[in-house]
């Protein structure tokens, strides 16, 4: 498998691929091209112009064979593309009507079904979902006797359910039903999905809260999942390049995208199988989503409701616990309201992001696990290119260090079992550890023992004795701290 790695180098440089949906203006393809060519990565050194990236190198940076991108400009598709190779060392290029694995935006639409249901009188938000389910009910105990496990917080990740992944399952492995999966039973492989918080009290994202929708949808149904999505908001959407049957229909596998590792290599069997569908089982389009994502800003405002009602897209899109309404993320920058949705499978990772108010947002999908960087660049450059009030990228001040104080900061260190080491060479200072890539990421000096890292927003700061010598060091993103004790 590693032997395409060279030849995907290579294709990736040379082919930009892609057919875009509708005819393409000269002022479009200007700025298409602004976009290809202008990648930037999270932080940029303050004082420095930001140093514009092409496209076709980040993907071989990243190790990302594909990708698929649509722009929504003035309400619309102002256009799609896609990128790169359907599977590394093949010849077969992505474009825009190539399928990915969505993952995790599989849940907002997921939602969107759910509040149908809850139009047609079939659901409600806030009764005891165990008043509806027969095959499988939430366990009752100290938690669910005080509040209830509904609809509306499952769909806000505040239910107190367990399981912020569902299971995946390779090729020729056998699949467990949806209540095994939910009880944690053979061949499953996850653990049971329980309530382990009050429902209600706090923000905690679950995968398997959205397997209770799931099966809460079809037992009031009685109807297939994949089906009911069809019917309820595919279909109407004009979503005719998705669909949520798990496994892949036989029929799709030659029009979708193979994922591929950290490494770059394809993944045995091209994909994974997700029988939890509700969480993660959605296969589509770059083009697919942003027609969900304009329905969405267009049912907000009321002109056009195809699936949801002024009334429920309001719902859907107010802010419940945590920054999210019901399935999806919700986020402000001054008067720019936004909604955005991402997700990571094996071998796929993809982002939405659109405004409010603006008719304007985009979807990118890759089909590598090293993805979630790219699709931020992307959005930066498509951000600047569109005059966004979101994605612009962080200033730090770089300052100047002597690099024979980099002696005391190299070696090994151990973050609870994830192998991390600090490295030094031609006066720069670099990190290698298997949550950043396979290859070592440069720090530059901010300041005493602090460091930063341009391709994410994560600061890199090391801890010293009473003797000045160096025993751990700390990752630092928004919110989280990770540390690594130095072990020589």
């Amino acid at each position: 498998m590693r032997g395409g790695r060279a030849f995907l180098c290579l294709s990736v440089l040379v082919l930009v691929f892609g057919i875009a949906p509708t005819p393409t203006a000269a002022p479009e393809t200007n700025r298409i091209r602004r976009v290809e060519n202008g990648l930037l990565t999270a932080v940029v050194p303050k004082g420095y112009p930001a140093a514009p990236m092409r496209l076709a190198d980040r993907m071989a940076y990243y190790d990302v064979p594909g990708v698929s991108v649509a722009v929504i400009n003035n309400g619309q598709i102002e256009w799609a593309k896609g990128y790169g190779l359907v599977e590394a060392g093949s010849r077969m290029p992505v474009t825009a009507r190539t399928r990915f694995q969505a993952a995790s935006i599989s849940k907002p639409l997921t939602a969107m079904a759910a509040l149908a249901l809850v139009q047609q009188g079939v659901l409600n938000l806030d009764e005891h979902v165990n008043r509806k389910l027969k095959s499988w009910r939430v366990p009752d105990n100290q938690f669910t006797r005080r509040e209830m496990v509904t609809l509306r917080r499952l769909l806000n990740h505040s239910a107190g359910m367990t399981g912020a992944d569902v299971g995946s399952y390779a090729a020729g492995q056998a699949l467990p039903t949806l209540v095994q999966a939910l009880n944690g039973e053979k061949p499953a492989n996850t653990a049971p999905i329980r309530v382990d918080v009050l429902p209600g009290s706090t923000w905690r994202y679950s995968g398997g809260g959205y397997s209770v929708v799931q099966l809460l949808m079809t037992e009031v149904t009685g109807k297939p999942f994949a089906g009911l999505l069809q019917e309820l908001v595919l279909n109407k959407i004009g979503m005719t390049d998705s669909t949520f049957q798990q496994p892949l229909p036989e029929e799709w596998k030659a029009v979708s995208g193979t994922g591929h590792d950290v490494n770059g290599d394809p993944i045995e069997g091209r994909w994974r199988t997700f029988p939890e569908a509700a969480a993660a089982g959605l296969w589509t389009t770059a083009s697919d989503l942003a027609r969900f994502t304009i329905e969405l800003q267009r049912s907000f405002h009321g002109t056009s409701n195809k699936v949801l009602s002024v009334d429920t897209t309001r719902q859907m899109l107010t802010k419940e616990q945590g920054d999210w309404g019901l399935g999806i993320g919700l986020g402000r920058t001054g008067k720019s309201r936004n909604f955005t949705h991402a997700g990571w499978n094996e071998g796929f990772t993809c982002i939405l992001f659109a405004y409010f108010d603006r008719g304007q947002g985009a979807v990118v999908m890759t089909n590598g696990d090293r993805g979630d960087n790219l699709f931020n660049e992307i959005l930066r450059s498509i951000a600047r290119e569109y005059g966004w009030a979101d994605y612009r990228p962080i200033e730090r001040v770089v300052t100047r260090v002597d690099p024979a104080v980099f002696r005391s900061y190299v070696g090994r260190y151990d973050a609870g079992g994830i192998p991390t080491t600090i490295s030094s060479a031609e006066d720069q200072l670099f990190l290698l550890a298997p949550p950043f890539g396979p290859r070592p990421v440069k720090l530059y000096p901010a300041g005493g023992d602090r460091f930063f890292m341009l391709d994410r927003d994560v600061e890199v700061s090391f801890v010293k004795d009473a003797r000045g010598n160096v025993t751990e060091l700390q990752a630092h993103v928004p919110g989280q701290t990770t540390t690594a004790i130095k072990v020589n």
